[in-house]
């Protein structure tokens, strides 16, 4: 394995441990040459899977592009690299076990993003507003009314008072 910083191929694995989906095995490596670490994971190979998008055209699934947008929608947010595989190898998971050949985008596009809004709301919404093409901050507020709604009912179910004033979601628009 190369090592991402100097490029040499002179390199120690540290630690090795099954991935928490059990269908990787993440390294902790150290170069021998920079003495820098980085990280690497081991899958196996899946079948091919085509993506087709709104226009009929089809692209291979790729892992990493899904975890550039990720990373991107994630961004200064408390999640960690190991929360984006997880949430990566669960969506392959998933669809490499419900498709065999070709995938509609707009599957791939809502279980992606119902796995984020688990993970984080903002990487959630941030990933949407790219998604979904949000052309005002209309779409924001439409996008926010049932995750606000949804928060709210489970304020409201923890708390065994209703302080009075208290604006409910609908009443913020």
């Amino acid at each position: 394995m190369r090592c991402p910083f100097c490029r040499s191929d002179n390199d120690r694995v540290i630690d090795s441990r099954a991935g928490d989906d059990g269908a990787s095995i993440r390294r902790r490596r150290e170069c021998l040459s920079c003495k820098k670490r980085f990280t690497t994971y081991e899958r196996f190979e899946r079948q091919f899977l085509a993506v087709v998008k709104k226009d009929g055209e089809k692209e291979p699934f790729d892992r990493d592009k899904i975890k550039r947008g990720l990373a991107k929608a994630c961004w200064k947010r408390p999640v960690t690299e190991d929360d984006i595989e997880g949430v990566i190898t669960t969506l392959e998971t998933e669809l490499y076990g419900a498709y065999e050949s070709e995938l509609p985008s707009g599957v791939l596009g809502a279980r992606l993003m119902e796995l984020l809004r688990h993970l984080d709301q903002v990487a959630y919404v941030r990933f949407a507003s790219v998604y979904r093409e949000f052309k005002d901050v209309r779409d924001f507020v439409d996008e926010l009314e049932p995750i606000l709604a949804e928060s709210y009912r489970s304020q409201q179910g923890t708390k065994s008072t209703h302080s009075e004033g208290a604006a409910a979601p609908s009443d913020l628009t």
